[in-house]
């Protein structure tokens, strides 16, 4: 059985990692300096520590405080990281107290199911197939110090919301916590702005979610960009795991851009949030881009590595005279009622090109 704990800062983790290794810890997978896809997995084992018998083995992400320590002298375990070099800690305790110390360095690169193709919007927007490797990203957007919390008064009812940083649950050691009440179906909109980029036309968002049980008053979960393009209209790259249809819809404006209709379309791909398993990281990766007049194709979504197309080309722009930076968007809605739910978010990056 794992068990995660947390040291009581990072300097107790350096210090370990500055002790000498004899090599005694033994790392089969993955390989030193390789390139590896996410989820991706950690195979390692130690027979002696030190001339000790090994009595736990555990691991550690790049400088993060928090070690998954298990009992044993062997290590098999499934790793969900996101993109970009990381250094994998693998350490062994002897049953007197000696610990040993391996490091292994990969790159995570973005899975192959990241991208999709679809059809293009016209302009420069286009299908965005797999991700370039000079796309523009930013990492860690979960740990930003930025994010507020709003009611959508676009939505129903009424809701109040509360996030923060945690250790636990997580991947990165840095995880989102989305707490959030509600009262006739209320919504509650999370938002972070991140970047200025008012010329990309080509986005990939992929995060973790992790569901608190019991989801019951999950009704859905909305993941969006908002682009301010150079024209001054904002455009709006909504995606939705609906839990009132069973279906993944995308957002779009069937009005003009100085007189919106905001407004979501189902789609024929199913997703309902409270099917979800619950106490369980989800993969959730989005491909969409968008012209040079704010039409937005809505390419693919993927749900733990299963490819859903969206297949959609809609108009998204609106005059709302917001300023250029890049805001995404997490929001969580009620369902039936009065109630309340705890949502998480980690390793979240979204690509731009």
């Amino acid at each position: 059985m794992n068990i995660s704990r947390k040291l009581s800062g990072t300097g107790s983790l350096l210090m370990l990692l500055s002790l000498p290794s004899l090599a005694q810890v033994v790392v089969y997978s993955p390989a030193n300096g390789s390139q590896v896809q996410s989820p991706f997995t950690l195979s390692a084992s130690a027979n002696r520590c030190s001339f000790e018998s090994v009595a736990e083995m555990g691991y550690s992400l790049d400088s993060s405080p928090d070690l998954t320590r298990t009992s044993g002298a062997s290590i098999d375990a499934t790793l969900a990281v996101s993109a970009g070099a990381h250094t994998i800690n693998v350490l062994a305790w002897g049953d007197y107290g000696s610990i040993c110390v391996t490091t292994v360095s990969v790159t995570v690169a973005l899975s192959s199911t990241g991208g999709g193709g679809g059809g293009g919007g016209g302009g420069s927007g286009g299908g965005s197939g797999p991700v370039p490797s000079n796309a523009i990203s930013v990492s860690g957007l979960q740990t930003l110090g930025n994010w507020k919390a709003i009611h959508d008064t676009g939505g129903k009812g009424n809701a109040k919301g509360w996030t923060a940083i945690v250790s636990s649950p997580s991947l990165s050691g840095s995880a989102r916590e989305f707490a959030t009440s509600f009262k006739s179906d209320g919504d509650e909109r999370y938002s972070v702005g991140f970047a200025d980029d008012q010329t990309s036309t080509n986005f990939f968002y992929d995060g973790w979610v992790y569901i608190a049980g019991p989801s019951a008053d999950v009704g859905n979960l909305e993941m969006d960009l908002n682009q301010t393009m150079a024209n001054g209209q904002t455009v709006t790259f909504g995606v939705q795991c609906d839990g009132w249809f069973g279906t993944w819809d995308y957002a779009l404006n069937r009005g003009t851009p100085r007189h919106e209709k905001d407004a979501w379309a189902h789609t024929r791909s199913t997703c309902n949030p409270r099917s979800w398993s619950t106490d369980t990281w989800h993969h959730v990766q989005i491909s969409y881009c968008r012209d040079d007049i704010g039409n937005v194709t809505y390419n693919s979504v993927w749900l733990d590595g299963v490819e859903q197309g969206l297949n959609a080309t809609v108009p998204s722009a609106t005059i709302l005279g917001w300023g250029p930076p890049l805001v995404t968007n997490f929001q969580v809605d009620g369902f039936h009622g009065s109630g309340s739910s705890t949502v998480y978010l980690d390793n979240l990056v979204i690509y731009r090109w």
